[in-house]
């Protein structure tokens, strides 16, 4: 007998190609250089005295032989994390490897992806490269990848985008980015104006002024009144100008995978809002704004540090942004609130007046505030739990709070119901909750793609 010939042509597959591992961009290491000089210089700052001693024993021979060996030892260790930093798209996900010493893999999956955002800092769009970065369903950190070339994130974004809505690998890379229109653009002048007219930014420029002088006439002492002023000055503006900077130029487009929006005036950001992710939506109406009809839309998005929707802009404008990140939804108008009970004054003198229920279809709705009015919005379908609470003071007047928690680890609250009328909203709430869990649109990418 003859042993059987094995097949001429029988070869090992050949690796994916798109499965390749890939190095961040060469100007990866100059970023992660400052690493050691940054923990030197907390150092210094968390013990002032100490650093300044040290600094007048040092001469100038040590002060040059101290900076040949950090510069180059930060240089070299920029170097070796980019150097064993890779990753690499598979079939089923995105896989980053990182770590010096201790070596972490993060295994992505890209079913899992909810939102895939391409941020620019100022340095890094001189350098032409951008930081990806992803919203994972799940987690509350976001991994990235810093930096890749401009062209290469946007190529690679798109290619993960197109794996998230289900096609074939082989083709995903070929798909590109989806075309999207622009809805909604609010001008410089019109953000500026608005923040002119917001009572925040005032308080916290009026207390970083006030309490420093506080101090500086009650103690005499300089380091309590940095250390206080500081934060404080810090506190004011991220609410003025910090703002505006982070909010310039903001623009909503449209597209087949979410709300594309891009803002900034120093770092720019190119976000996604992730179709079917939108826990809450929440309308915010200063008072000074309410002659000019101007509203800011915030929202919540499961796993997702998205919390603007839109700056600012007329009130018809905004629910028309909102109608299209939650198709089917109109916002309640002010007839259909039902007030809080006269009684509840009681327990909440004056502000009472501002608390209102309103439930539609598709939305539960519940309003609060006179001077800054707040409208928030659940649709049915992304309540998790429903409860009713009701303190001894509130059991006294018969009234009670209705609690909505989402997804997102938020809760909607409905304040100074009448007590029976909470209960019967409680029993209809987890009805409308369950139907609107059942009839609801699936959460994928590229809907209609």
């Amino acid at each position: 007998m003859t042993a059987p010939q094995a097949p001429e042509d029988v070869r090992a597959p050949e690796p994916d190609e798109r499965a390749r591992e890939h190095r961040l961009h060469p100007v990866t290491p100059l970023r992660r250089a400052w690493a050691p000089i940054a923990i030197l210089f907390g150092w210094a700052v968390h013990d002032m005295d100490e650093a300044q001693r040290r600094l007048a024993q040092l001469t100038t021979t040590t002060l040059v032989v101290g900076l040949g060996v950090l510069v180059p030892a930060a240089a070299l260790y920029g170097f070796l994390t980019w150097w064993f930093t890779h990753f690499a798209v598979t079939d089923t996900e995105l896989r980053i490897r990182t770590g010096l010493l201790f070596r972490r893999t993060a295994h992505i999956r890209l079913d899992r992806l909810q939102a895939v955002d391409v941020t620019q800092p100022l340095l890094a769009r001189f350098a032409g490269v951008a930081k990806l970065k992803l919203d994972v369903v799940g987690t509350d950190k976001k991994d990235e990848l810093a930096y890749l070339g401009e062209q290469q994130a946007r190529a690679l974004r798109a290619e993960l985008l197109a794996r998230a809505a289900g096609f074939a690998p082989e083709s995903a890379h070929e798909v590109g980015e989806a075309p999207a229109r622009q809805i909604l653009h609010t001008p410089p002048r019109t953000l500026a104006v608005a923040l002119l007219l917001t009572g925040a930014p005032w308080a916290m420029l009026l207390a970083a002024v006030a309490v420093p002088l506080f101090l500086w006439f009650a103690t005499h002492n300089l380091w309590t009144v940095v250390a206080v002023a500081v934060p404080l000055g810090g506190a004011a503006f991220t609410n003025s100008a910090g703002r505006f900077v982070k909010e310039y130029d903001w623009t909503v487009g449209e597209s087949q995978d979410g709300l594309r929006i891009d803002h900034g005036l120093l770092d720019r950001v190119h976000e996604t809002v992730p179709p079917g992710r939108v826990q809450t939506v929440r309308f915010v109406e200063p008072l000074l704004w309410r002659r000019r009809g101007w509203v800011r839309v915030e929202l919540h998005v499961a796993g997702s540090a998205n919390s603007v929707l839109v700056p600012v802009a007329p009130r018809e404008h905004a629910e028309d942004v909102v109608a299209r990140i939650l198709p089917g939804v109109a916002v309640p108008k002010p007839a259909d609130f039902a007030p809080a009970p006269r009684r509840g004054r009681w327990c909440v003198p004056l502000w009472w007046r501002g608390y209102g229920v309103a439930v539609t279809e598709t939305v539960f709705a519940a309003r609060e505030g006179l001077v800054q009015r707040r409208l928030s919005l659940v649709p049915h379908a992304k309540v998790q739990s429903v409860r009713v609470t009701q303190g001894p003071w509130e059991r006294y007047w018969r009234v009670a709070g209705l609690h909505l928690d989402t997804g997102a680890n938020k809760t909607v609250t409905a304040r100074l119901r009448d007590a029976q009328e909470a209960a019967e909203l409680l029993r209809a709430q987890a009805d409308r909750s369950r139907t609107g869990r059942r009839d609801a649109r699936p959460d994928r990418w590229m809907a209609g793609a």
